[in-house]
């Protein structure tokens, strides 16, 4: 009986050995440009054009419409990822008869890469109104993930006749990160950027998002970053993603809370650690950044008109990690009042 225990663990261990190999193979070709042309999304992305900084740029977007009286969800990416990664939660807003409009921001996705660009949040928040305005949506449930709730905190109290409500599903920006942080110029998020590696990525993202855990599914999310990292255009990536960074720390959307006038519904996976900055702390500082245990009370208590559903052990990325319980929580805040 142990013989053949041992037999099946050496069979396991052999699989899996040539699985993870012929993955590492495969991802080795794995070869992107600026706008990931090759890089296929479930759904067909449209472009929008817009003049903006003396720049000529195309935004990639991906519009469903709604079925009957049912509003448009807006989702808003987080910097690590695009539009792509919204296709469940597209999918299942779809099944409800609610419109969809998924962005990739300048910068992001699909979208131009302009390397001589002043990103703000505002701006980024101004391109998704006009592309609005030119599909005719004259309002819109607002959902944004990670560094997408900083974007959509902004395009709420930018135009608050426009967010029939403003979701915030793990964003970062609950705390004014130069707070406790020392400020870094762009050049030290280039170096940091220029240094990355697929596996690097993907230990970063195995660790930080799903607490150790890995599938087919957490990997193929890091495809697009591995290929542009091996790509034509790894260093106009590398710039831009580094010029990105800057708008997290010098744009605090935590001090506005009090002002959002529309329903706000926080949906925090209470594992989250997410924490930008924690590895250059002012000194002396000792406060710990990212607690989402802590940090999703503290800004409902913010907020006039506010709602927190908690998710206990789920991390940054709660519609990927585990979306049958998302989506439970998802339903009630979009159904909600």
């Amino acid at each position: 009986m142990d013989k053949v225990w041992l037999l099946s663990l050496f069979l396991l261990v052999s699989v899996n050995t040539h699985s993870q190999q012929a993955n590492d193979k495969s991802n080795a070709k794995l070869s992107y440009n600026a706008q990931l042309t090759n890089y296929k999304y479930d759904f067909t992305p449209l472009f929008f054009d817009i003049e903006s900084q003396q720049h000529s740029l195309k935004m990639a977007y991906i519009y469903l419409p709604a079925k009957g009286n049912k509003p448009v969800v807006t989702l808003m990416h987080g910097k690590n990822f695009n539009a792509h990664y919204w296709t469940s939660t597209a999918q299942l807003l779809q099944k409800f008869g609610y419109g969809v409009l998924m962005p990739d921001q300048i910068g992001f996705g699909k979208s131009s890469k302009p390397k001589n660009y002043q990103f703000s949040f505002a701006a980024l928040a101004n391109h998704t109104h006009a592309l609005m305005a030119s599909l005719n949506i004259k309002s819109s449930i607002v959902l944004g993930h990670s560094m997408g709730g900083m974007l959509a905190s902004r395009f709420a109290l930018m135009y608050p006749d426009m967010t029939e409500k403003l979701i915030l599903m793990n964003p970062i920006g609950l705390e004014n990160y130069l707070q406790y942080v020392q400020y870094k110029d762009t050049d030290f998020f280039y170096k940091n950027e220029l240094a990355k590696t697929p596996e690097g990525v993907k230990q970063y993202q195995q660790k930080n998002y799903y607490d150790g855990k890995w599938n087919s599914q957490f990997e193929s999310l890091t495809h697009f970053i591995t290929g542009q990292i091996q790509g034509p255009d790894q260093k106009q990536i590398a710039w831009v993603n580094a010029k990105t960074y800057d708008m997290i720390f010098t744009q605090p959307v935590i001090t506005e809370f009090a002002n959002l006038t529309m329903p706000v519904k926080l949906i925090i996976g209470t594992r989250d650690r997410t924490g930008p900055g924690r590895n250059w702390k002012k000194q002396g500082v000792d406060y710990e950044l990212g607690r989402y245990d802590k940090l999703g009370k503290s800004a409902a208590a913010l907020i006039p008109n506010s709602e927190l559903f908690e998710l206990d052990n789920i991390g940054h990325l709660p519609h990927i990690e585990d979306f049958d319980r998302f989506k439970k929580v998802f339903i009630k805040a979009l159904e909600g009042k």
